[in-house]
């Protein structure tokens, strides 16, 4: 059921209005308080990648923060050229929808990390990292840097087919402070936010604390969305030199909801989820007994849910050797332990009870080290380091018994049955080394050189007939070239090249989530996916318009794929084959106008065209895919959003354009474009009483109540869906609100 005062959106806000303009008139607006880590104020969006020789851009603080709290920082970034992102949920932090891509390459083919923490490919089936939501609280975050080509080679990822997104924290304030923030909104929803800076010590120590609390209900159906999170950092000079130290802590339990497809979004509605609380209908339903427009067993289930508890830390030694010579040196430790529960009626109980919770257990523990030198001589600026990780993963497929409908929120043991146990040790190791050169008097710039990836994963099944065994992935000599020219002082052409690598995933949908059988038939050509991308474009600035335009290609290969063999639930071993190449080609654009002081309109527009290339057979029949479009990968975005900031008020506007996506390979099924808006707005009150910098905001997500499909392939992508039968959409939230009130001691 809805929250009342969503449908009575329209008299609320004019309340809240009303009762902000009668404030403002009343009081005297402070000035706009600084970074709680003591940064300036920043624009609000850079266009940057100034002196870079790819595209890249970052999202800033004032973007972050007037993002409803607790949204996903990668949400934030949709507004950016060549990204794509959808989720079912409001905030975007909902795993098992949260589907991201760049350019036409998938999550699961980008590289991620956190202030130089690789947090793998952050997919929902852990096996090498952990989604950004579960590392970091997004109110912990100060900035993140996207480059939607080629990484950079120093980036610690082995999967980074396409860019890489890195996320930049936050660090201890100089001045001690509280800060807090409330939010409250639709479904329920709370959320806590407290953070406390110790500020600079005499000696020049100075840390933070931060804890979050997360509760909400789910926007359809039934169900908790909550997480619990603890952050912390310490910083200490130590002459020249500095040691930080990080630890966070996060504990997300989250209801699934239920996957669609065309056709029963049609036949039961777009607000349909699975059953619980009705326990009674759902073992109906598993006894082939039906009511309502319900027609199969796969229409929904009993419940679905995730639970995570992970912890990662780590250490970083900056050193100042000399005017010319810095280094540094990282260590960290990545603990989690995972469980994802579906009641599946494909596994009964007993002959009474035709219903039991299948299982998929994860548990990770990963350490690794990262060491960076840069040297600058004369002209040149060399670069060299290496990335060392072991990571240990267990994977786990496991039934238990159920009686009743009773709601189990926590973790299970003495399963009734176990489908399979694997556990794999992976090991990675990665050494770059890097020229820049700069030349007629550093307008141009020309930088070169390679990384040598290697990642060695040895896997053994305990239970179960999936494959096991040894593979290796590597390349010695993966190359990047970049040039930028400064044309004039505002006026500045890029180019790149980059060869990539991504190697062979341990776990869920890798090659040994096959059968022995089909491992044995698979191995001998299976090669690990590669990538060649290029970039070219023009940086400029002109009075209070300022963008870049970039064309880019990439030639992606030996893209491999996992065949499914059943329905979602019941869990199959697949097949994963290499089934040749990918072309993309396009061009994206971004503009901010500069209209007054106080005024900004940002605007992107991307058109990408990401075709497959090659035909493949599966199981003898030919699969025509040449010349098909990659599906999830929508060919033209647009962004639009009008922001204001001045006398203490602010306010922005935004609308993003996704074109329609295909989710079979052979480009039968699609869903539909759809335009989706957003508003935040609020005042900055300043002092009142003994609190500072307090801040009133209200968010509005899908503005205008728009129904449309956010996430496909949350079942995986099928070949060919010609009715629409095929389970593996999910529909996106509707519109919600949400008020914050925040401030400081």
């Amino acid at each position: 059921m809805q929250p009342t005062f969503r449908l009575r959106l329209k008299p609320l806000c004019l309340l809240t209005l009303s009762a902000l303009h009668a404030y403002a008139h009343a009081a005297d607006p402070a000035d706009p308080a600084p970074d709680p880590a003591g940064a300036p104020p920043m624009a609000i969006v850079e266009v940057t990648g100034t002196g870079q020789s790819r595209q890249v851009q970052n999202i800033t603080r004032a973007d972050l923060q007037q993002a409803a709290p607790g949204t996903s920082p990668l949400k934030t970034l949709e507004k950016l050229p060549g990204v794509s992102f959808q989720s079912s949920d409001p905030f975007g932090s909902y795993e098992w929808s949260t589907r991201f891509s760049i350019r036409g390459f998938n999550q699961n083919q980008l590289g991620f990390t956190l202030d130089d923490v690789p947090l793998g490919d952050m997919s929902y089936g852990n096996n090498n990292g952990l989604h950004i939501s579960r590392a970091i609280s997004s109110e912990n975050i100060g900035r993140v840097a996207v480059s939607q080509g080629a990484g950079a080679l120093g980036t610690a990822s082995t999967s980074n087919l396409g860019g890489t997104v890195q996320f930049i924290t936050l660090g201890p304030a100089n001045e001690q402070a509280l800060s807090a923030a409330q939010t409250l909104g639709s479904d329920d929803t709370s959320r806590t936010f407290i953070r406390f800076d110790s500020g600079r010590f005499a000696n020049g120590t100075k840390f933070y604390v931060s804890g979050t609390r997360m509760r909400a209900e789910k926007w359809k159906g039934a169900g908790p969305q909550d997480q619990d999170q603890f952050n912390s950092k310490i910083e200490q000079p130590i002459g020249d030199h500095v040691l930080s130290a990080f630890f966070n802590y996060s504990d997300r339990r989250e209801v699934d909801y239920q996957d669609l497809s065309l056709e029963s979004a049609r036949r039961l509605g777009m607000d349909w989820d699975n059953y619980y609380p009705d326990w009674q209908r759902a073992v109906n339903a598993a006894k082939g007994i039906y009511s309502g427009a319900v027609n199969n067993m796969d229409d929904a289930y009993y419940l679905g849910q995730g639970l995570r508890k992970d912890k990662l830390g780590g250490a970083t030694l900056d050193l100042n050797l000399g005017t010319a010579l810095t280094a540094k040196l990282t260590a960290y430790h990545h603990g989690n332990e995972g469980q994802g529960h579906w009641y599946t009626p494909y596994t009964p109980t007993s002959a009474a009870v035709p219903i039991s919770i299948r299982t998929t257990e994860y548990t990770i523990s990963r350490n690794g080290a990262l060491a960076d030198v840069t040297w600058d001589i004369g002209m040149h600026t060399l670069n060299a380091g290496v990335w060392v990780e072991r990571n240990k993963h267990e994977l786990i497929r496991n039934f238990y018994a159920v009686t009743d409908g009773s709601y189990h929120n926590d973790f299970l043991h003495n399963p009734m049955e176990t489908g399979f146990r694997q556990s794999f040790v992976t090991d990675t190791r990665q050494f770059y080394v890097q020229d820049t050169l700069a030349l007629l008097d550093g307008r141009l710039k020309v930088n070169a050189g390679f990384k040598s990836p290697k990642v060695d994963i040895d896997a053994r099944t305990w239970s179960g007939d999936r494959a096991d065994g040894s593979i290796t992935a590597k390349k010695t000599f993966l190359p990047q070239v970049g040039v930028t020219y400064q044309l004039s002082q505002n006026d500045e052409l890029f180019a790149s090249g980059a060869k990539n690598m991504r190697s062979y995933q341990p776990g869920v949908n890798g090659p040994f989530s096959q059968t022995r059988a089909g491992y044995a038939l698979s191995i001998a050509n299976l090669k690990p996916e590669t990538s060649n991308t290029f970039d070219l474009g023009m940086r400029f600035k002109r009075n209070a318009v300022q963008g870049s335009v970039a064309v880019y290609y990439a030639d992606f290969k030996d893209r491999q794929l996992g065949i499914a063999t059943c329905a979602g639930i019941v869990g199959c071993a697949g097949t994963v084959v290499n089934v040749g190449k990918v072309a993309t080609r396009g061009i994206e654009a971004l503009a901010v106008w500069k209209i007054a002081p106080s005024l900004s309109w940002f605007n992107t527009a991307t058109y990408n065209d990401s075709q497959y290339k090659s035909n493949y057979t599966d199981n003898g029949k030919l699969v025509a895919t040449d010349g098909k479009q990659v599906v999830d990968a929508p060919k033209k975005m647009f962004n639009t959003e009008l922001a204001y900031d001045a006398n203490g008020y602010f306010a922005r506007l935004g609308a993003k354009y996704t074109d329609k996506r295909y989710y079979t390979y052979l480009n039968d099924a699609s869903v539909p474009s759809y335009w989706l808006a957003n508003l935040a707005a609020g005042y900055k009150f300043g002092a009142v009483a003994m609190l500072k910098d307090v801040t009133f905001q209200v968010n509005v997500t899908n503005l205008f109540d728009k129904s449309y499909f956010g996430s496909i392939g949350t079942n995986g992508f099928s070949t060919s869906d010609p009715q629409g039968t095929s389970v593996t959409l999910q529909n996106g939230a509707p519109r919600q609100v949400f008020f914050t009130v925040s401030g400081k001691l």
